[in-house]
């Protein structure tokens, strides 16, 4: 390969993807990835900032298949954010880059005082804030129990992720 994969260059269902199947199984990096792909204005922003890193899949078994053939994960590059929206390098309204700085804080650690940062959200912004806190916090795989102690039947997500088009 001549040169490296860029998440610029990706379809933008490849990249979600991608950005997921590396989060997959940490809640927390779930839930910054599905903010980020439900806000909508920030992957391509990062993308096109080369704030994504992207690698393929070398399996040597076989080749990989479905519609991101060949796309083995794509991560957010969270240490460089503070640097890019400093440098103009990313953009976005003040709903916008607080939805940002929840991410980094779900995926990195990155402090964040929670009431301030819910306080400047519109509606939808904030839906989503709570949708990304409960699945951090593993609702969608929370059961009832039952009178015995035993798991039960699913609970639905404490806030669910809004239904996309």
């Amino acid at each position: 390969m001549l040169f490296p994969p860029r998440a610029a260059d990706l379809d933008p269902l490849d990249l979600q993807t991608a950005l997921l199947r590396a989060a997959v199984g940490d809640y927390a990096a779930e839930a910054a990835v599905l903010l980020l792909v439900n806000a909508g204005h920030w992957l391509p922003e990062l993308a096109a900032a080369d704030l994504i890193t992207v690698d393929y899949d070398d399996d040597p078994h076989g080749p990989p298949t479905g519609r991101a053939a060949g796309i083995g994960w794509a991560q957010v590059t969270w240490t460089e954010l503070d640097r890019a929206i400093a440098e103009g390098r990313i953009v976005g309204s003040a709903g916008q880059l607080r939805l940002l700085r929840a991410a980094a804080s779900l995926a990195d650690g990155r402090p964040v005082a929670l009431g301030d940062l819910a306080a400047g959200l519109d509606r939808d912004n904030l839906r989503l804030l709570l949708a990304a806190v409960a699945h951090a916090g593993g609702s969608h795989e929370h059961r009832a129990t039952t009178p015995d102690g035993s798991p039960g039947d699913p609970l639905a997500p404490l806030a669910p992720w809004p239904v996309r088009d």
